[in-house]
């Protein structure tokens, strides 16, 4: 594992609440811009502290005084350890002082060599068994993951923040108003790695998968690309959890059309999942699936469908009885 990204995985801490933010004193606001960075409305407790971070690691190039050289000195930071202020403050952990993940020996300049194997934490390291959290069920996302194929990659190295950077993960972008950002943000977390090889070859010593050709076999699949995220198809569906976090082996994959398109949509205990389950209504009368997205096949109501009978039923009467009356007057 490389030293840049040691650093940049090594800030784990809370990654799965919304509520974190709710931080006491955390809600004060300003308006503060400069040239490297656009405005905040948001000011942390920590703000001033996780400056003396940002001064470096929230820009391009930072500056420091060379002590052997006796002069200062400007350097490129590298872009795996350069976090983004906005996307920070405006994130899960924005409350959080980056101490708070990283140990104390960070504030010192320069960092010392060591620090760069600092013990990482685990995301049910913070938030398992805490009656705060309780709701999210993390043991259970926990239980999950541990059966899913990328716990299989632990070795290589792979974590939870390989799909959720602690630095701007967001999961209050989940909601049923914004659902094609949330298709987007989520297939983005995805196409992170199983569309850059060069992340990949990190986890894995598999040859290059092309993903589009890897779904040819998808009907219309720029449509589905764009309207269903790829862990509906790809992971094993959990009505308790927000997301879930079993991921299946390829070969599980869903490819059944009528897993999808038919009465009693899978898609309903997933992507559709954050909408009142009052809404949660069979057939025609889903407005989840006809006002967010349509389905063709998902609409479907036994109601009509009994409607439906009778009349056929009514008009072979009718015509049944047109040909009688017709050919009994003769």
């Amino acid at each position: 594992m490389t030293f840049p990204e040691i650093r940049y995985i090594s800030c784990l801490f809370i990654f799965f609440t919304g509520v974190i933010s709710s931080v006491s004193g955390a809600d004060l606001k300003i308006e503060k811009t400069d040239a490297n960075y656009d405005s905040i409305t948001y000011r942390s407790p920590f703000y001033e502290a996780n400056e003396r971070c940002f001064k470096c690691h929230g820009q391009n190039k930072y500056e420091y005084t060379n002590e052997n050289l006796g002069r200062q000195v400007k350097a490129m930071m590298y872009s795996e350890i350069i976090i983004d202020r906005n996307k920070f403050y405006n994130a899960n952990h924005k409350g959080f002082s980056c101490t708070d993940c990283h140990s104390e020996e960070y504030t010192k300049f320069p960092h010392a060599g060591g620090l760069r194997m600092e013990q990482m934490y685990n995301c049910i390291d913070c938030h398992g068994g805490d009656e705060k959290f309780s709701k999210y069920n993390f043991e259970t996302i926990e239980s999950e993951y541990k059966k899913s194929t990328h716990f299989k990659l632990e070795t290589e190295g792979f974590t939870c923040w390989k799909c959720h950077n602690p630095h701007d993960y967001k999961i209050n972008i989940r909601n049923s108003s914004n659902l094609k950002e949330a298709i987007l943000y989520d297939n983005n977390i995805c196409l992170k790695c199983h569309s850059n090889y060069n992340q990949f070859q990190l986890l894995s010593e598999r040859e290059e998968i092309n993903i589009l050709q890897k779904h040819e076999w998808l009907p219309n699949q720029e449509s589905h690309f764009k309207n269903v995220r790829c862990i509906e198809c790809h992971a094993e569906i959990n009505d308790t959890i927000l997301v879930s976090h079993l991921i299946k082996p390829v070969e599980k994959a869903v490819k059944r059309c009528n897993e999808c398109h038919s009465q009693n949509s899978l898609l309903m205990s997933s992507l559709y999942k954050f909408e009142s389950k009052k809404q949660r209504k069979d057939g025609f009368f889903n407005g989840i699936i006809l006002n967010q997205s349509y389905v063709i096949g998902a609409n479907r109501n036994e109601y009509l469908n009994i409607l439906s009978l009778l009349v056929i039923a009514v008009v072979i009467l009718i015509i049944g009885s047109h040909v009688y009356f017709r050919l009994t007057k003769k």
